[in-house]
């Protein structure tokens, strides 16, 4: 069985370098590009991915609301009590739990997607294979071209690396 290739991981010295790199990725059009480094150096260099966490909590907050003031609804229809002469299914008494129920919803069902997202609980990652990576919160730049990336070829990655002069180059496997 070939065993899978999460990528190459390219070690580089100095954030000079770590930014050419960055810029040749992002010039040559690859977009699935990780960097690790001590400090932030590229700000508006790494692709940016939007992440669908805002439209899944609007929907369960609509969805929750929505919840809340039919949980209200059913019972004032079931029971109906007579209180200071107003109308059994009154919405403005139902608007505090409807708004509540919105937020509970949102939070809790937003706080699962993003663990969900992020793949979280995540115990080993490819990355930490490689015994240089433990300098990467101290004074190494590491960047990562992931073989997801449409225009992932070795050769092709390996060149726009080189062209950076990283201390080193290597394959990692998934």
């Amino acid at each position: 069985m070939k065993p899978r290739i999460h990528g190459l991981l390219a070690a580089f010295a100095s954030e000079a370098s770590c930014r050419s790199a960055l810029r040749d990725l992002r010039e040559a059009g690859f977009v699935r590009v990780d960097a690790y480094t001590p400090y932030p150096v590229a700000p508006g260099l790494i692709p940016e991915s939007r992440t669908p966490i805002a439209p899944i909590m609007l929907i369960t907050a609509i969805l929750g609301a929505c919840g809340g003031f039919f949980l209200q609804w059913f019972a004032a229809r079931d029971y109906p009590i007579n209180v200071g002469g107003r109308p059994i299914n009154s919405w403005p008494a139902f608007v505090p739990i409807t708004f509540e129920l919105a937020v509970l919803t949102s939070a809790l069902v937003g706080v699962i997607a993003f663990l969900g997202l992020a793949g979280l609980p995540r115990l080993h990652h490819p990355v930490f294979a490689d015994p240089r990576f433990k300098r990467a919160s101290q004074d190494r730049f590491f960047i990562c071209v992931r073989a997801d990336d449409p225009l992932y070829g070795s050769e092709a990655v390996r060149r726009t690396l080189a062209a950076a002069k990283p201390e080193s180059v290597e394959e990692l496997l998934a």
